[in-house]
Order: C-alpha cells, then structure tokens, then sequence
C-alpha cells in the first residue's frame, strides 16, 4: 500500500512538471547594470516570459553578470537562443544558450 502511493506521487509530480515545462535560458557576460525588468523586456519581444532572475552575490547583493529566464513556448525560446545569442545589449555581447540542468 505504502509503495502504491509513493509510485502514483511520483506519477502526479512527473505529470505537474510536464504540464508546467518552462525552458531554462542563460543569459551570460551582461553588463554588471542591467536590471531584471530590462532584461525581461527584451526577452518579451519573443514571447512571454515566466521568470526573469539576475543572480546576485549574496554579500554585496550586485549583479553577477549573468541571468536564467524561463519560458513556457520552446519555440519562442529557440529564437531567442539563435538571436539573441552573441547579440549586443548595454555595451557587451550576450552568451544566451539552454541552461544546464544543475548536478
């Protein structure tokens, strides 16, 4: 009974993250000045955006350099990989590219 319901909860979560896919961008070698909602504006002319995060230093709390976007529409997300990738914004040549599940 008990490893029925562990294997219908690991169903259930396996269909909520399938249901709620977003693609992870990163956006790499940003200007130490851009601001989440500048960042998420030129995203935005892709395709909607679920979340924009500039990582942060946790002691300074400045930017880092570079930033995870998710979108739910692969194909949106696709071309803004292919675009925007080695594209100027704010004086410096973005990296954009899929971001790496973490290990």
């Amino acid at each position: 009974m008990i490893l029925t319901s562990f294997v219908y909860a690991v169903l259930e979560t396996q269909f909520i993250q399938f249901l709620f896919y977003f693609m992870n961008i990163y956006v790499g070698n940003l200007s130490y000045k851009v601001r989440e909602n500048d960042l998420q504006g030129v995203i935005e002319e892709y395709g909607q955006v679920e979340s924009c995060k500039i990582i942060k230093d946790r002691e300074t709390g400045k930017s880092k350099g570079f930033a995870f976007v998710e979108m739910a529409d692969d194909a949106a997300a696709t071309k803004v990989i292919e675009e925007l990738n080695g594209a100027e914004f704010d004086g410096r040549s973005m990296v954009v590219k899929e971001a790496r599940p973490r290990n």
